[in-house]
């Protein structure tokens, strides 16, 4: 129905202009709202708010430490730690108890419990009792409390060796919840074996002193050859407090397996002389000298009496070796050279005779071709772990280390779950005790499967601790002192235990090597750059009167670009190869042929000199220097368009080479001059030149000797007329003596500007 007002020149009512504004007003209240509501196009969604935690996850517990982390009978059980209301109000009547027990049966029910983050009434213990409490009045939000619990070890009811559940918890009510609850809890366990056992596992712990590569391939011109460092951060690592300065502190008082990457012995060796380090695009003398000589000298008094592994030359990367580099020619030669220098370069600085018989894959992760390039280099003992040698039968315990896996080789097979225990960051005092009491419990626990069958662990903790993870080692194996349910063995003794028939002893297919390792990997290219790289030494090495000079320290370069410790680094891997290769390219260009200018011969035979530069330090020989011509009428040395000459030179020096030349006609000739080894090998770039050839011919000849024999006969013909002048004025007697042949002239007679007669002669 048409309202008057839809009509134009009409206007509604008042009445009926307010009944509709009423009625707009009310049925877009609903739209606008919903319109409010929904997000703009493309508008995010408002995050939601954080939930606050509840319940026992309310308060964060952290235990920071735990003393003694094996107790006695008449001890006292310290345990301090941090308390955190991470809730959103304040609890009141605070309390932190400490609760022990069960008693755990298995590694199995050890990895359970520390799984659990939540209080589970009827499967958490009751406390110890409220003689043993700490209590606050209140706990603000956001606010965290320190806390101390002190408790006989003989109110804590221990019984029968084992370990048992140890567990921190803080109840307190809340205005929401006003009635007692727990709103927090840590687990943490407590091996109990107050006297030492007739059995005892037989533990090998490796402590590893790797570093990544700092020691470039350029060396200073002076006699000591004076290294150039990338950077000083080695220094860092070594002074004290540093990651290496820990470990062969704390390590010096452990019952350890010393593992060690020459490299780091040969370039701390180099810092403890005069060295120079990288600054920008210039050098610039090292200054950390002192820190160096004191770590080799606080090493060598510690290995002195131990057992050490020396693993080959910079730590090459066997998995990338066996799955992108072996097909590469010459890789598994760089392998070899790394673990053939191994043993030489500790001897040499530690005075011990190593072990080279170990390899040791990335993760112990291994696979046949990680095995087959590890027993190419040498090794008889392949490093395994167990989450990549997983056994195929259920064994009820943890077999012996100790593996036959065929062709002479052991798979030495370390335990994951206490290798991996010291993983991540131990810096926090939360981290490390969980980290040191799991342990101590995981080889009580161990020990316990089969307390008659006694066996071999091996433990192969990160491969670079951090400071931190080095302390936590050392306060876990500081724990097993006393030698209650362990005794030590180093690796070698630990390679020869006579292996357990059940265990299993197949290496695993390629297709299980772990995604996430086979990513980090070097690639391909890495060992194709590494082969151009070697194959520019070998010229170069081929010329020089000093080999040693540059095949040492390129050779090492080598091996360094392979080194592990680029897992996870492809550009900085990337980078290293790039400066090695620039620099050898930088040395190779010092020998290099001088630029000529077109030549032109007058004449049908002449000589072409070539200069050779060398702006080594040390001399070149077994050099040849070729001349070839794109024109069959220059003929060099009589030998046709191509002739060679050998070059040596001296250090700093240049030599001119010189080529005899012919040509039986006019023109021009290209000729290229380049360099090559004794086994003809091109060496550096060639240069071009052109010959230009003007013949002289016969008759040109006999005119010019025409010439100069008219010239001689008069200056015969001029000397004798002087000669008979002189010879007159004597006999006339004149005073004045003869005349000087470089006298003027005497006046004959009046000047006269008249033109000479005709048929005037001249005196010849």
């Amino acid at each position: 129905m048409a309202e008057a007002a839809d009509f134009q020149g009409t206007r509604p009512s008042p009445a009926r202009r307010w009944l509709r504004c009423t009625a707009s007003a009310v049925l877009g209240a609903p739209l606008l709202a919903g319109l409010l509501a929904v997000p703009a196009a493309g508008a995010a969604p408002a995050a939601e708010p954080a939930k606050a935690p509840t319940g026992s996850r309310t308060v964060a517990v952290s235990l920071n430490t735990l003393s003694p982390s094996v107790p006695a009978e008449d001890d006292t059980l310290t345990v301090s730690g941090t308390l955190t209301n991470k809730g959103k109000e304040t609890i009141s009547s605070a309390e932190v108890d400490l609760r022990v027990g069960p008693r755990l049966s298995g590694r199995g029910e050890v990895d359970d419990a520390s799984k659990r983050s939540t209080y589970v009434p009827g499967v958490d213990p009751a406390t110890v009792g409220d003689k043993y409490t700490v209590k606050f009045p209140k706990l603000a939000k956001g606010i965290s409390q320190d806390f101390t619990l002190t408790v006989p070890v003989d109110k804590l009811g221990l019984d029968d060796p084992g370990v048992y559940q140890l567990g921190v918890s803080v109840s307190g009510r809340t205005t929401t919840a006003p009635y007692e609850q727990v709103l927090g809890i840590e687990r943490s366990f407590l091996p109990w074996q107050p006297e030492a056992s007739d059995s005892r596992t037989k533990l090998t712990f490796l402590w590893p002193l790797i570093a990544s590569p700092h020691v470039t391939a350029e060396t200073r011109s002076d006699e000591q050859q004076t290294p150039v460092f990338a950077d000083d951060e080695l220094a860092e690592e070594l002074a004290p407090g540093g990651r290496l300065e820990q470990m062969v502190s704390l390590g010096s008082r452990l019952p350890v397996t010393w593992v060690v990457d020459p490299d780091l012995l040969a370039s701390v060796a180099a810092m403890a002389g005069k060295y120079e380090v990288e600054s920008g695009d210039t050098t610039v003398p090292g200054k950390n000298q002192a820190v160096a000589r004191q770590w080799l000298t606080a090493l060598e008094k510690v290995v002195e009496d131990g057992k050490v592994i020396a693993l080959p030359f910079a730590d090459p990367d066997l998995a990338s070796i066996a799955h992108r580099g072996k097909n590469v020619s010459g890789t598994l030669s760089h392998l070899q050279n790394a673990s053939a220098v191994a043993a030489t370069t500790v001897e040499t600085i530690l005075h011990v005779k190593p072990s080279t018989d170990f390899a040791w894959p990335v993760n112990g992760a291994v696979d046949s071709s990680i095995v087959d390039v590890a027993t190419s280099a040498g090794a008889h003992n392949v490093i395994a772990r167990s989450d990549s040698f997983r056994e195929t039968t259920e064994l009820p315990y943890t077999p012996t280390a100790a593996r036959p896996i065929g062709g002479g080789t052991t798979a030495v097979v370390a335990d994951a779950r206490l290798s991996t225990l010291f993983d991540g960051d131990m810096s926090r005092a939360g981290s490390s005790t969980r980290a040191v009491q799991k342990f101590l419990a995981q080889t009580l626990a161990l020990t316990e499967q089969a307390p008659d069958n006694e066996r071999s662990i091996v433990v192969a903790p990160p491969r670079m601790p951090t400071a931190a993870q080095a302390q936590t080692m050392a306060r876990a194996l500081e724990g097993l002192a006393g030698n209650r349910w362990t005794q030590p063995l180093d690796l070698v003794a630990a390679a020869e235990v006579k292996p357990d028939p059940r265990a299993t002893s197949k290496v695993p297919r390629a297709s299980a090597y772990p995604k996430k390792l086979r990513a980090q990997e070097l690639p391909t290219q890495a060992f194709q750059d590494i082969r151009t790289t070697q194959g520019s030494l070998d010229s170069f090495e081929t010329i020089l009167t000093q080999p040693e000079r540059v095949v040492t320290p390129f050779g090492n370069a080598v091996n360094r670009s392979m080194s592990t410790s680029w897992r996870g680094r492809s550009l900085e891997a990337q980078q290293y190869r790039d400066a090695v290769r620039d620099y050898l390219q930088s040395l190779t260009s010092e020998v290099q042929l001088i630029e000529k200018s077109d030549v032109t011969l007058s004449g049908r035979s002449a000589t072409i000199p070539v200069t050779v530069q060398n702006k080594l330090v040390q001399g070149v020989d077994r050099l040849v220097l070729r001349l070839t011509s794109d024109n069959i009428r220059l003929k060099f040395n009589d030998d046709g368009s191509m002739a060679e000459l050998p070059v040596s030179i001296a250090g700093g020096h240049s030599q001119s080479v010189k080529f005899d030349t012919a040509t039986s006609a006019n023109g021009r000739a290209q000729v290229t001059a380049r360099l090559y080894t004794e086994d003809g090998t091109q060496y550096g770039e060639e240069m071009t030149f052109t010959v230009k050839v003007s013949e002289v011919t016969p008759t040109v000849l006999l005119v010019i000797a025409g010439g100069l024999l008219l010239l001689v006969l008069a200056g015969i013909r001029m000397y004798s007329q002087r000669k008979r002048a002189m010879a007159s004025d004597t006999a006339d007697g004149n005073g004045d003596g003869p005349e000087q042949p470089s006298d003027p002239t005497p006046d004959t007679g009046p000047e006269s500007g008249a033109p000479s007669g005709t048929g005037e002669k001249v005196e010849r």
